[in-house]
């Protein structure tokens, strides 16, 4: 009996060894407030689910190389549509990853692989610019031009220049390659908004929007904040047809 019992642990930890990794599509979100798609290009992703790695590993200034994100942490990887994805973070719930920049709007398959063991081809879709701010507790996250962070301690100011911080805003000139860390400056493609309160800004306060210089996936929105913006405004940003979603505050008083 204590050969059987044996046997059959042996076999569990096989199996469990064996088991691919596994994540539903509404496990893949935006990394900046974990919404479902549609993505875009460029974009920066978060898949969560099980058996994705066998261990945790975020991004370390070791691992990149040549200027460009990893497209291997530990023993998990990423395939978009068969490319490999940059990583910034593993785990074995949990990889955070980027769409290919050369990629165009379309249905795409995602897939995990752990160790040569690839997970089931998921599909979402790209559009050419998905933008979405980063959040933290219903407020965008947003920097005075100290880059000092905007909070309700440290609010914003009618006329000051903020910076905002998104992702998902598509391909730039130049385009940013795969996976690369820019080093300059590179603006969006599409044409890009902000709305607070539902009203557009000028688009003359728009100083720029583009990519931020050595973060790789990470846009930014510099502007010029109307006179008198109201008190704590929803603000959204928009590049072409696609807009942010609703309901993010930005500090001002």
């Amino acid at each position: 009996m204590r050969r059987a019992w044996t046997a059959a642990v042996v076999m569990c930890a096989f199996a469990a060894a064996q088991s691919g990794p596994a994540y539903p599509v509404a496990g893949i979100v935006s990394a900046a407030n974990y919404q479902g798609g549609p993505f875009a290009p460029n974009d920066v992703l978060a898949i969560f689910g099980t058996n994705l790695s066998w261990s945790e590993q975020a991004l370390g200034a070791g691992d990149i190389l040549s200027g460009s994100l990893p497209w291997q942490l530990g023993n998990g990887e990423v395939l978009v549509d068969n490319w490999p994805a940059p990583l910034y973070y593993v785990s074995p719930s949990q990889i955070n990853f980027m769409v290919p920049s050369n990629l165009g709007p379309g249905d795409v398959t995602i897939q995990v692989v752990r160790e040569g063991v690839i997970g089931p081809p998921v599909t979402v879709t790209l559009v050419d610019a998905a933008p979405e701010l980063f959040e933290l507790n219903g407020y965008a996250i947003a920097t005075h031009l100290d880059y000092s962070l905007i909070t309700t301690d440290n609010p914003a100011h009618g006329g000051e220049i903020v910076v905002l911080y998104g992702a998902g805003f598509g391909q730039t000139v130049p385009n940013v390659g795969v996976g690369e860390i820019p080093d300059a400056a590179a603006r969006v493609v599409g044409d890009v908004s902000v709305l607070l309160n539902g009203t557009a800004v000028d688009s003359g306060e728009i100083l720029y929007a583009g990519v931020t210089p050595g973060c790789a996936g990470l846009y930014q929105i510099n502007l010029t904040l109307p006179d008198a913006p109201g008190s704590d405004p929803e603000i959204r940003v928009a590049v072409g047809a696609q807009t942010s979603r609703a309901g993010l505050l930005l500090a001002v008083q």
